[in-house]
């Protein structure tokens, strides 16, 4: 049995179908596909603005505009905090999967590294805000903050 080569994400069509495809999965996920079907009203627009972000990311070209820290913090907030590492742990595992079932290469490996990254950052940006108040040092005055 002959098995098909695979080429390398090359541009932005391969971007959007790498996207297209792996969000049909996340929607019919049952940890994910609630949270992004509820988060998520134009599903066009939204595959749209992460293909430019993955292009950007991916094949360098200036494309992304948004803040996507901004956005997943305000997920968190709708989900009342309850976004944690198996949600972000079943994200990489379905976009790897993705990634192999419909490419091979370079950028392959540099989307799975890129994607592994931002998913840290990202569950670590949502923890930090959720602190509701802030520690103080002793050390400090409380009014200026100065050194006593």
């Amino acid at each position: 049995m002959e098995t098909a080569v695979k080429n390398d994400i090359q541009n932005r069509n391969d971007i959007y179908i790498l996207i297209t495809t792996f969000y049909k999965k996340v929607r019919t996920e049952k940890k994910l596909g609630p949270i992004f079907n509820h988060m998520i009203k134009d599903w066009d627009k939204h595959i749209n603005k992460l293909t430019d972000f993955w292009e950007t990311n991916l094949l360098f070209t200036a494309k992304y505009k948004g803040n996507p820290i901004k956005v997943h913090q305000e997920v968190d907030i709708a989900f009342n905090g309850s976004i944690n590492e198996i949600h972000f742990g079943i994200w990489l595992n379905l976009w790897t999967q993705t990634l192999n079932q419909l490419y091979s290469g370079q950028n392959v490996e540099l989307a799975k590294r890129r994607a592994r990254k931002m998913a840290t950052h990202l569950h670590i940006k949502m923890f930090e805000s959720r602190a509701t108040e802030k520690i103080s040092c002793p050390f400090l005055k409380e009014k200026d903050n100065t050194i006593f």
